[in-house]
């Protein structure tokens, strides 16, 4: 691998699968165990973490990935590169996680999907890295409005 991918540095790309790792033992998973943390890069450089947090009454959960967008948002962020994402049962990853939909269409909401990177992380070398477009090709997002 060389020094960058995909227009971000190894390091970056280490420290946001450490953040995400982070993040994964902080979830409230009681009933499903598959516990899920992500990191999100805003433009600027700023990383936010999230984890899922689930609800006896399941539909009120958040998962990982919208809680990290939503806490950036409320921060007043609104334009992001990449979020890494990792999670397993009991907090052991054990494959890549790749984001549910209602997750990557929160993505398409702030996030440009030709260039916005999903990273699916089994470990801080250990990953693959793709745009939001492949992974909600033929989107429907604020420009069809």
């Amino acid at each position: 691998m060389t020094g960058q991918e995909n227009g971000l540095s190894r390091e970056m790309i280490g420290q946001m699968i450490d953040l995400a790792v982070e993040m994964m033992q902080r979830a409230y998973a009681p009933y499903s165990h598959f516990t899920v943390g992500a990191a999100l890069l805003t433009k600027a450089g700023k990383l936010y973490g999230g984890c899922n947090v689930e609800n006896a009454a399941y539909s009120p959960g958040s998962c990982a990935e919208r809680t990290a967008i939503c806490k950036a948002v409320s921060e007043g962020e609104r334009e992001f590169r990449a979020i890494a994402i990792v999670g397993g049962r009991e907090a052991v990853m054990d494959g890549y996680c790749p984001p549910c939909g209602v997750c990557r269409q929160v993505m398409r909401e702030f996030c440009d999907p030709e260039s916005f990177r999903v990273i699916l992380a089994t470990g801080r070398e250990e990953y693959k890295i793709m745009t939001l477009q492949e992974l909600l090709p033929e989107s429907f997002g604020p420009d069809n409005l």
